[in-house]
């Protein structure tokens, strides 16, 4: 062999190898000092999101399907306890699903017993349903759980409780037609209102 021949050959054995160098390059992780950056506005979440947060500001804005939503992804995170569900009977209720609202705190209720917002709810929900009755008993119960410090469950009671007046003494509940007639010596008779 020539030495020009050599000297291609050496050539070819140095153009390989930093060849073969530049495509191990190519596969290896990039050192740390060279990292690209992700692009401008990119959310990049390190320790996660609390869900239950995202819901409770979500349900401030008025945005109960996707506080429900956000709920929902707190049940698959961290598993279905008081406060989840509640949070999630909550959204139910803002949405107008009142019997489903209704459930839920009854089961947040099952899971921990001296969980007081999911009394005060649960209370809410009986209300919106007319059942001002059961409704003030939850609201006390709630009211004594919580020591009578929150001023939100003491006026929850009072209107359960001004429901409950309303409803005996005006006759809110005679949706029948009947009236009340008047005889003298104290005796009254029912009468068809006109």
């Amino acid at each position: 062999m020539t030495m020009r021949g050599l000297i291609i050959l050496a050539g070819f054995l140095a153009l390989s190898a930093c060849v073969e160098t530049q495509a191990d390059d190519l596969l290896d992780p990039l050192p740390q000092e060279l990292e690209i950056a992700a692009p401008a506005g990119t959310v990049v979440l390190q320790d996660g999101v609390d869900q239950l947060l995202v819901g409770d500001r979500l349900m401030d804005a008025g945005q109960h399907d996707l506080a429900l939503r956000a709920y929902y992804r707190a049940a698959a995170e961290q598993g279905l306890d008081a406060g989840v569900l509640t949070a999630i009977g909550s959204a139910n209720l803002a949405l107008g699903r009142i019997g489903q609202a209704e459930d839920q705190f009854r089961r947040a209720i099952e899971l921990d017993d001296r969980y007081v917002p999911a009394w005060n709810n649960l209370g809410v929900a009986l209300m919106e349903q007319g059942e001002y009755g059961e409704a003030r008993r939850v609201f006390e119960s709630a009211f004594s759980l919580d020591s009578g410090s929150s001023d939100a469950i003491r006026d929850n009671l009072r209107r359960a409780i001004a429901r409950m007046d309303e409803t005996v003494y005006t006759g809110a509940n005679n949706q029948d037609g009947l009236g009340l007639l008047r005889r003298g010596g104290g005796v009254f008779e029912l009468r068809p209102d006109p």
